[in-house]
């Protein structure tokens, strides 16, 4: 029987991988081998797409899961396809589950990062980074568990989202959008708006300087969300100075609908936002092995 699976994603996914990173096997072997040494019975699966994330997340049940990333889009890839798979529907949604959550607690799992990036949501979080601490975590089996957001596009998004902030060119451009926090707008759709985000940590808390979200938490039950707006500041003889007014709240949901295409990127993978996109606050519902 299988004690650990861990889990990476191949080169020709389209999780979020940059620069063949996730090709990187020497610190997933290192870690396979630590827990050998524990006499634990490790397997190791490659997943391509979602159909053999699934699979191996099948193959994972009644074993501990290690999930070897090189960015964080390639962790919520696997952690999406996980929701997907415990998620109940909602005629079946169980009396025992907690009405502020639409899934139940998800099964913990090991962050193994492969990619150089010291600001990943693995290092923020404090978690190992070696493969050996990363095994010795599981192997103690401590679990913390964090909040999570879905989302009503089937996905999920574990650290923030940034709406707009770069046009296509990579230049600042404003956008027109309807931002609601549960009852609170922030922008009622008819104000230019630099850029929105999203945050269940701290990822996108402060671009090019300017601080958006104060303090965001992976454990306070909430969402935070900040709108960025250009405002001109009125000067007696001399040309208006344009100044960044910020709106902040947070809350459970947030709903953004776009009055026309704008850029974003959640966890670090980039798309264009088209339609209204609403996220959610899901409370502790997934887990990672800590020391």
């Amino acid at each position: 029987m299988v004690d650990v699976v861990v889990l990476t994603l191949g080169e020709d996914t389209s999780c979020g991988c940059e620069g063949g990173a996730c090709g990187t096997r020497t610190p997933i072997l290192a870690c396979r081998d630590t827990l050998r040494t524990a006499s634990a019975q490790v397997e190791i699966v490659v997943a391509h797409t979602d159909a053999e994330i699934d699979a191996a997340l099948a193959s994972a049940a009644g074993a501990r899961l290690v999930v070897a990333t090189a960015a964080d889009g390639q962790l919520r890839a696997v952690m999406r396809r996980l929701v997907r798979r415990h998620a109940p529907a909602a005629s079946k949604r169980p009396d025992t589950l907690p009405s502020d959550r639409t899934i139940p607690d998800l099964p913990p799992i090991g962050i193994l990062p492969l990619g150089p990036d010291p600001s990943d949501l693995a290092t923020r979080l404090g978690l190992p980074r070696s493969p050996a601490e990363v095994a010795a975590a599981v192997l103690g089996g401590n679990v913390r568990r964090l909040d999570l957001l879905r989302n009503d596009a089937g996905s999920v998004t574990l650290d923030g989202a940034l709406v707009g902030g770069r046009n296509a060119g990579g230049t600042a451009s404003t956008f027109l959008a309807r931002v609601e926090v549960d009852d609170a707008v922030l922008a009622d759709g008819t104000e230019p708006v630099l850029m929105s985000v999203i945050a269940n940590a701290s990822r996108y808390a402060t671009i090019d300087g300017l601080p958006l979200i104060a303090a965001p938490s992976m454990t306070d039950g909430v969402l935070d969300v900040a709108v960025a707006l250009p405002k001109a500041a009125r000067r007696l003889l001399r040309q208006p100075r344009v100044e960044i007014e910020v709106r902040r709240a947070h809350g459970r949901a947030v709903a953004v609908t776009p009055r026309s295409e704008v850029p974003y990127i959640d966890d670090g993978v980039e798309g264009t936002l088209t339609r209204k996109r609403s996220w959610w606050m899901e409370r502790d519902a997934w887990g990672v092995y800590t020391p």
